[in-house]
């Protein structure tokens, strides 16, 4: 039984539960209501790419050397930004990584401020959503590392000293394996807690209080969008590392 269903949600619910029962039954997963197969979080992802995918036409059918637009003044800040933080952190191989971290910048911090649209929820406060991000994260740095330095690259777990060999695998697979579940708990609860704060305040008062949330709820959602990138390219400075 979904105790809340956005608009949207209802629209999909309503008009494609046969799609949506479809593509669980690839997955061998089956809805527990299969009137309702569509959850709030898979509907408002499925908007915030579409939302992404009709900006960047938009901003490539307006791309301009001489006379560049608003957008493309926008965008060009934020892939500068982005690119500097990859020189930064990985390197001079930081070009090749870069489409990665700018496409997980770009995709959670509208996750994170679609909520302040009324009638719309963020999907990145259902723990799905980060989680899938993270995972992503660590199959990326993991597979660039391997590409890179092929069966050379499971050294790290090693360790310098050999004979503490085993207890350094031991010590280095815990550490991995703890890095999508920190980067999914960090930026699910940052944003459950604060889509819940703005939640009750609207429920107290209509004006000051919720505009002041509200402006905080965007500062944290751009804060956890550009954390999660920059651990991200920390994961990936330490997989191409040469010292490997």
């Amino acid at each position: 039984m979904i105790t809340h269903e956005v608009w949207l949600t209802r629209l999909f619910n309503t008009y494609l539960a046969g799609i949506g029962n479809w593509l669980l039954a690839l997955f061998r997963l089956t809805a527990t209501d299969t009137k309702q197969p569509w959850a709030d979080f898979v509907v408002m992802q499925l908007l915030v790419a579409a939302i992404m995918i009709v900006l960047f036409l938009i901003l490539r059918g307006s791309l301009s050397v001489d006379k560049p637009g608003k957008l493309q003044h926008l965008f060009e800040i934020v892939h500068g930004f982005v690119s500097e933080q990859a020189e930064e952190q990985v390197g001079h191989e930081s070009s090749h990584h870069v489409v990665l971290f700018e496409t997980l910048f770009i995709f959670i911090l509208f996750a994170n401020l679609i909520g302040i649209i009324p009638m719309f929820v963020s999907p990145t406060q259902f723990v799905y959503v980060p989680a899938g991000c993270a995972l992503l994260a660590f199959l990326y740095y993991n597979i660039v590392g391997l590409k890179k330095h092929g069966f050379k690259y499971g050294m790290q777990f090693v360790g310098p000293i050999l004979f503490l060999a085993p207890l350094m695998i031991l010590i280095e697979i815990i550490s991995h394996l703890a890095r999508p579940m920190s980067l999914t708990i960090r930026l699910y609860a940052n944003m459950f807690a604060g889509e819940r704060v703005t939640l009750v305040f609207l429920g107290l008062t209509y004006l000051i209080m919720p505009a002041v949330f509200m402006g905080l709820h965007v500062l944290v959602s751009a804060l956890q969008a550009y954390i999660f990138m920059l651990l991200t390219m920390m994961y990936v400075a330490g997989a191409v590392s040469e010292e490997h």
